[in-house]
């Protein structure tokens, strides 16, 4: 048998190939195990480290333990906090750091933020993050925080140094000085503005270090402080001199206004004006408006009417005595030119003003005009056995009141129109009756022209406002059978006759002396606007007159007697009277009643006379009417 030999070995690249494949594996696995080993070593490396490569913008964080990393970082940014910022107002300044503005760093969060980069709980993530950070780097932005509150609470101190309150400007009066305070601006530090420029220089790069504050300013209003006080400085320059005529038109001296009379009358207000305020300086003139009240009385001149008498026969008016102009002196336009001039550096005198005052009747007027057109009343009494004082004093009154125009709706006043019963308005001595008697005074007799007077407005219908009678009657009044309570007593100033023209129509007063007949007459002239009926007397309640009485006169011889009062019985009268209108209708009926004392006749006799009665004891004045018997 043959034996056949193995074969050859194949080629030997096999064998080196599978070696080399076993050597690969072999130095794979080592190298495997050598980075498994690198990486272990790696990760512990940087277990309390930043993984290398991190970085919070140009601080390099990698490597360093949370400690070293915020050290780094507060080296760094820590010079950012310590800049300070100056805030300026014109030459004053404020400093502070960034930090004490409220800048801040927040470094421990940005260390914290770098440290978890590689070490998270997902250990792929946490490789990549390391592989990243590794090969490409990985930069974390530095964050600067500004906090507010501290800038704002430090500008508002620095407000509360700045921050005024506006003072307008002002003037103030002392004594006689005027003075001027042109007042003060406001300021106030806009805090907002402020904060807002630091906010922006503190996140920027190269921001502004100083920093200007807006102060919003508000100038002191002078409302019209200078105009004021020169008007107050013209009103207390120099006195003012009041100019005024007498009443016949003669210059008189200046009453001289003080410049301290000024000054007590000056006001000086502040008014709202519109938006604004305005001072207004004023005066308050009362004291001398009051003073000018004063004077205005003997500057005065009342106004004259014309008096007149009528002439029925041919209806016309012919002047007794002519109308005269008056003037009147008025205060108050008088005070509108003294508070002008007060004000006037040019003019200091101020002319008193007076309005002319118009007569109401003169000689231009005609008696149609005025309604005066037939007699309406006429009175007659009679003074026969009159002293001759007592006539010239009758003469004088009924002349005094000739002629007098009563207006429509006017009061008449027998006081008003007569004027003062005096010596030297010429009235002389007569028997007048006064407190209970009858005794010597002036102007004896009147009472009978206003008795006259009375009886003629009683017989015309006009409304008697005031009458007054007697204290007893008096035999004058009853003369020719008139009867008694038509009297009518005055006694100045207090007792008067007052009557009232109640028609449509001016009346015309005119008196007649009738000296032969020993006679006084007052018609009254009008148009007849009613008829009037006055009944008798009605006398009830009589009581006689008490026995004579006898008083000593010195003057007289024995045997001689002179009777100086004489007897009347006292009574109650009633006098009624009526009157119609033109139809005949009852427009009103209306009394007069008069309760009369009893009187005693009164005889002077010479001294011893066995008549005289001694009266120890003197009764007290009966009362009565008084009045110029």
């Amino acid at each position: 048998m043959k034996v056949r030999p193995y074969p050859a070995p194949r080629a030997p690249w096999l064998v080196r190939l599978l070696r080399l494949a076993v050597l690969a594996f072999m130095g794979g696995s080592l190298l495997v195990l050598l980075l498994l080993a690198g990486a272990l070593a790696f990760q512990i490396a940087i277990q309390d480290r930043v993984v290398p490569g991190v970085r919070v913008a140009d601080v390099e964080l990698g490597g360093l333990t949370r400690a070293e990393a915020l050290a780094a970082l507060t080296a760094r940014y820590q010079d950012l906090q310590d800049l300070s910022y100056t805030f300026r107002d014109g030459e004053r300044r404020w400093t502070a750091t960034a930090g004490e503005l409220g800048l801040s760093f927040a470094a421990e969060a940005l260390v914290e933020r770098a440290f978890r980069i590689g070490h998270r709980g997902d250990s792929r993530r946490s490789l990549r993050e390391q592989a990243d950070a590794w090969f490409n780097g990985l930069a974390l932005p530095a964050t600067l925080t500004f906090d507010p509150t501290p800038a704002r609470i430090f500008l508002r101190g620095i407000a509360a140094e700045i921050n005024r309150e506006r003072q307008d400007a002002s003037l103030r009066l002392d004594g006689m000085t005027v003075s001027i305070n042109p007042g003060q601006a406001g300021r106030a530090l806009d805090v907002e503005a402020a904060l807002l420029a630091l906010s922006a220089a503190i996140l920027s790069d190269d921001g502004p270090r100083e920093i200007a504050l807006l102060i919003e300013e508000s100038p002191p209003r002078g409302w019209n402080v200078a105009e004021a006080a020169a008007q107050i400085e013209t009103a207390l320059s120099t006195p003012i001199h009041l100019m005024g005529t007498d009443r016949n038109g003669v210059l008189l001296r200046p009453w001289i206004v003080s410049v301290e009379q000024i000054r007590a009358a000056l006001e000086v207000t502040l008014h709202a004006a519109g938006e604004g305020r305005r001072y207004q300086v004023g005066l308050d003139l009362r004291a001398l408006e009051r003073y000018l009240g004063t004077l205005s009385p003997p500057l005065s001149k009342p106004a004259v009417d014309g008096r007149f008498d009528f002439d029925p026969q041919s209806g016309q008016l012919t002047a007794l005595s002519s109308s005269a102009e008056g003037r009147k002196l008025n205060v108050e336009a008088t005070i509108k030119r003294l508070e002008a001039a007060i004000f006037d550096p040019l003019n200091r005198r101020v002319a008193m003003v007076f309005e002319r005052i118009t007569p109401r009747f003169h000689e231009g007027l005609t008696a149609a005009e005025l309604g005066i057109t037939e007699l309406v009343s006429e009175a007659t009494t009679y003074y026969w056995g009159s002293w001759p004082n007592r006539r010239s004093n009758i003469a004088l009154g009924a002349g005094v009141l000739n002629g007098i125009i009563i207006a429509p709706g006017e009061e008449f006043s027998f006081n008003d129109h007569l004027g003062d019963i005096t010596p030297e308005a010429g009235y002389l001595e007569g028997s007048v009756i006064l407190g209970g008697a009858t005794v010597t005074g002036i102007g004896g007799g009147i009472c009978q022209v206003s008795t006259t007077m009375f009886r003629a407005a009683y017989g015309g219908g006009y409304a008697i406002t005031e009458r007054n009678s007697h204290g007893y009657r008096v035999g004058y009044y009853e003369y020719a059978n008139a009867g008694p309570g038509l009297d009518a007593a005055i006694w100045q100033p207090e007792v008067d006759l007052r009557f009232q023209n109640n028609t449509p129509y001016h009346l015309l007063i005119e008196s007649s002396f009738l000296g032969a007949q020993d006679a006084l007459q007052f018609r009254i002239y009008s148009t007849r606007h009613w008829r009037t009926v006055i009944e008798s007397a009605i006398i009830s309640e009589i009581v006689p007159a008490p026995e004579a009485k006898f008083v000593e006169a010195g003057d007289l011889a024995a045997g001689q007697a002179r009777q100086i009062d004489y007897a009347a019985d006292g009574a109650d009268v009633w006098v009624y009277r009526n009157v119609y209108d033109s139809a005949g209708a009852l427009v009103k009926r209306d009394q007069l009643f008069t309760r009369y004392q009893p009187w005693q006749a009164v005889f002077e006799v010479a001294p011893g006379d066995p008549r005289l009665e001694v009266e120890e004891n003197r009764d007290e004045e009966q009362g009565g009417a008084v009045g110029s018997n």
